[in-house]
């Protein structure tokens, strides 16, 4: 595994003996087994974003802590050129850019995702995961094949979708070529208090 992964795994570690959770709970939380969490816990697996998200709502800590290992700083507002979002590469290929990542108390995780096509996947059941709180993604280039439960909805560019995100939700490239969508996660307003 690669080093960034190991890092993001011992700090998800100490976090959870510092707060002295268990990885029971923690599993549960992620829903994962508890062989899979400790897996994920100790480096030997990547993580999804999914993963990460839920690890940092239960530890009460910013999604960036986790990945870079420092705390946002900016309390007013915070610019990310093009191409400069803290990059989180997470999931087959898909890539996020977090692009408000200095900006501490923020009351949305906004990304901008890259998709990348894949013809195997296109006639495959899409993996579905969930997360506390509501999403709005936003296509803004190529075509996203989104299943929402049992639904299943094809976006364009310029198409978007907000959603429930404790419901079961996935979304691959379709339309034959990779997919940019920007993707605003909303916590619970529970969950935005332990920020």
């Amino acid at each position: 595994m690669s080093e960034q992964i190991i890092q993001v795994a011992e700090r998800i570690r100490g976090l959870r003996l510092i707060l002295d959770i268990t990885p029971e709970e923690m599993a549960e939380v992620t829903d994962t087994t508890v062989e899979q969490y400790l897996g994920l816990e100790s480096g030997e697996n990547d993580f999804s974003f999914t993963f990460l998200f839920k690890c940092a709502q239960r530890f009460g800590v910013d999604i960036a802590e986790i990945v870079t290992g420092d705390m946002p700083k900016l309390s007013f507002y915070t610019i990310t050129r093009a191409g400069e979002g803290l990059p989180i590469r997470r999931r087959a290929g898909f890539e996020y850019q977090h692009m408000a990542f200095l900006l501490k108390n923020r009351m949305a995780e906004p990304f901008i995702v890259k998709a990348p096509y894949n013809e195997e996947e296109q006639n495959k059941p899409i993996h579905l995961s969930t997360h506390a709180g509501q999403e709005f993604d936003l296509v803004l280039k190529g075509q996203l094949k989104m299943q929402l439960e049992n639904h299943v909805e094809i976006l364009n560019e310029g198409d978007s979708v907000y959603y429930n995100s404790d419901h079961g939700h996935g979304m691959i490239a379709a339309g034959g070529q990779d997919c940019t969508f920007l993707a605003i996660v909303i916590p619970e307003p529970d969950q935005e208090e332990k920020k």
